[in-house]
């Protein structure tokens, strides 16, 4: 259909008075009926960073969807399968809530890559993995140095998952328990501490008892059970969050990282100046404000 002189002149006075107002002027594109569709590499800017993402995130989100099962992996020479345990830490990581099997969750991690330097393809395989236990590992607490007993206070047997400890193991670090206090109050508000959720189940260890519990169960490996424990210092604490208390099974640890309670601890923590152990969900260390 051909456009008339006078139509055509009507339409660029029209685009000429919307062009005056601050509109961005439209531009109209045709192509012929049997021709195909433009194709370009995929590639993604987003709002926050002028980083432009040139990589298959449809690839990296269909290897990311068999990976977060099927990855073999070492935690402290514990054999890991699959990092879907982890999840909740890596979403926080990369900043991101989207599934991990979408290509929202691989443009994130294509970005958090490509800022560790580390080869930028969405693809959470085994050397993003090990980068993001460095990453967990290197911000706990690094000085171990046992704590004196001017340093500690003990609390009382009603904050304890297990009410019945005595008394020389429920010994917490005074700022620890103060900011603990905090975390505890906070969570609550946000119904995050309901029940026996939060309660203290370890705090301040000796080296004489560290080592009690590693003599019976030798299996427990550094992962579980650290030769030089963050729990000298009195500022790592085990709190429940749901499940079998401290039981390492992936099994145990799978549904202990899908509770309200843990969940608000990946989020909000930090705020209280705690930050995790990624091995274990009920394990958290105050570096301080």
């Amino acid at each position: 259909m051909s456009m008339s002189g006078k139509t055509f002149a009507l339409l660029l006075a029209l685009l000429s008075a919307l062009s005056a107002k601050g509109h961005r002027p439209v531009a109209f594109v045709s192509r012929p009926a049997n021709s195909s569709p433009v194709t370009t590499p995929m590639r993604e800017l987003t709002a926050t960073t002028t980083t432009t993402i040139d990589a298959d995130l449809f690839g990296a989100a269909k290897q990311n969807a068999t990976l977060q099962n099927d990855l073999n992996w070492t935690f402290g020479k514990k054999q890991q399968r699959g990092w879907s345990i982890y999840v909740p830490l890596i979403s926080r990581l990369i900043g991101t809530e989207a599934g991990t099997e979408s290509t929202d969750f691989a443009a994130a991690l294509y970005r958090w890559q490509r800022t560790n330097n580390l080869t930028p393809n969405g693809i959470l395989g085994g050397e993003t993995m090990y980068r993001m236990i460095q990453t967990w590992q290197a911000a706990r607490l690094q000085n171990r140095t046992p704590a004196r007993d001017d340093q500690l206070i003990t609390v009382p047997a009603s904050e304890f998952y297990d009410a019945s400890r005595p008394d020389e193991q429920r010994r917490i670090e005074r700022s620890t328990y103060a900011a603990y206090q905090r975390l505890l109050a906070a969570a609550a508000t946000a119904g995050a501490a309901e029940g026996s959720h939060l309660k203290i189940i370890s705090a301040h260890r000796s080296r004489e008892y560290q080592d009690n519990l590693r003599r019976k169960d030798p299996q427990a490996g550094s992962a579980g059970l650290a030769i030089n424990s963050p729990h000298f210092t009195g500022r790592a604490l085990d709190l429940y969050v749901g499940g079998d208390p401290v039981d390492t099974k992936d099994a145990n640890r799978s549904i202990q990282v899908r509770t309200r309670t843990y969940l608000w601890l990946v989020k909000n923590a930090e705020h209280f100046g705690f930050r995790p152990y990624p091995y274990e969900p009920w394990h958290w260390e105050y570096m301080g404000n």
